[in-house]
């Protein structure tokens, strides 16, 4: 009989033991660990995501009632509350973060290998640029002051559209600005950026396009601005005008303007007319209008994030407790995505996590099971059927 150890503790086997040891010297994580590990601790929050544990007491209570297979996953007890708050709170979120990095790694060559999933013909790099607020309470989080009576942070995301996969986050206080962390960012000439009205900022438009990097984003309404050119619109499109324009505020004596693409675009299902802006001269109007579209999928990553993983209430209160849970919360995204990469059945984002939630602790196959979800495990197979004769002989 083939024997496997529990689904948690292979979804564990995801991640390099030796890599993560490296980390966790790197930001010393153990420097003053008594007995609890970083992995101990790493093992605690990501069942915290995968088994929506809503508090200390359910992560350590579930744990402690798996006991006997804490051995398959590295951790010989199930920890205490107050050890885990305590790590939660003083190891350093950053250990994480490098986590995430490493499983990006993994979940990009997953992408690659299979042909990265372009939906344009273009080949440049896609990406998708936004940020989410989610609230605290400023009586239990007084270091995340966003408005008299609101707490909030905002968890900056770049989303990669080859696979749909979190490139790169951060965490900030509410009050921060998008455009700010977008200024600290760096991009590779050629990327195209898609992004909303949050970054409009001229004077960074201008830096984007010296470096060749490229963005497609709506128009403010009252913006100045003149037009250099009017480019034929194509025939029975949805495009009303296509310009190409400059803003008087960027110019500078002895330079050339710089010139950026003007596209309106009738949304017929909405009644309205959609303008918007981008540096891409060469691009097709209609191309602009479908990349800011597709900027959708970010909004779509957050929404799942939210309803997915534990980040909308939180286990402990200082700011790295918070942070690290964050980080956990997209390192177990990760996972739902490689898992859902590698299955050959169908799973939408939201059903995988809920059934693999029930699953966590059951002795199966994790990539049998990923194929064929309602499959019976091996060692049961028959066992429902001989429970039907039985009810039928009483």
């Amino acid at each position: 009989m083939y024997k496997v150890c529990s689904i948690f503790s292979q979804v564990l086997k995801l991640f390099s033991r030796g890599d993560f040891e490296k980390a966790v010297k790197e930001h010393k994580a153990e420097r003053h660990a008594r007995g609890f590990t970083s992995w101990g601790q790493f093992m605690a929050m990501l069942f915290c995501q995968l088994g929506r544990a809503h508090s200390l007491r359910e992560i350590c209570g579930g744990l402690a009632c798996c006991e006997g297979q804490l051995k398959h996953l590295g951790v010989p007890v199930a920890p205490k509350k107050s050890t885990l708050a305590y790590a939660n709170q003083n190891r350093p979120w950053e250990l994480y973060q490098t986590v995430f990095e490493q499983t990006l790694c993994k979940c990009q060559e997953l992408v690659a290998s299979r042909g990265g999933g372009k939906k344009f013909r273009f080949k440049n790099k896609l990406m998708s640029l936004d940020g989410s607020i989610i609230d605290l309470s400023v009586n239990m989080f007084d270091w995340a002051k966003f408005r008299r009576t609101k707490g909030a942070i905002k968890l900056h995301l770049l989303l990669d559209h080859d696979g749909y996969l979190p490139s790169f986050a951060v965490v900030t206080e509410g009050k921060t600005s998008e455009i700010k962390v977008a200024r600290t960012l760096r991009f590779a000439p050629g990327t195209i950026l898609a992004i909303d009205r949050g970054y409009n900022d001229y004077e960074w438009f201008r830096e984007l396009t010296q470096e060749e990097v490229y963005f497609v984003t709506r128009m403010k309404e009252k913006a100045v601005y003149e037009v250099k050119e009017e480019l034929q619109v194509p025939q029975n499109s949805h495009v009303v005008r296509d310009q190409i324009i400059c803003f008087p505020r960027l110019k500078r004596e002895g330079e050339e303007p710089v010139l950026f693409r003007r596209v309106e675009i009738w949304d017929a299902e909405k009644q309205v007319t959609l303008v918007f802006l981008s540096n891409l001269l060469g691009f097709g109007a209609t191309t602009i209008a479908a990349i800011y579209k597709d900027r959708w999928a970010v909004e779509l990553f957050f929404k799942a994030l939210k309803q997915t993983c534990k980040i909308k209430t939180f286990v402990g209160t200082s700011a790295n407790a918070v942070k690290t849970q964050v980080w956990t919360a997209l390192i177990a995204m990760l996972v739902l995505k490689y898992l859902q990469l590698k299955s050959q059945f169908s799973w939408s984002l939201s059903t995988l996590a809920a059934l693999l939630r029930q699953q966590l602790f059951f002795y199966r196959d994790l990539w049998a099971w990923l194929d064929d979800p309602f499959q019976a495990p091996p060692a049961l197979a028959g066992l429902h059927d001989d429970a039907q004769q039985l009810a039928i002989t009483w």
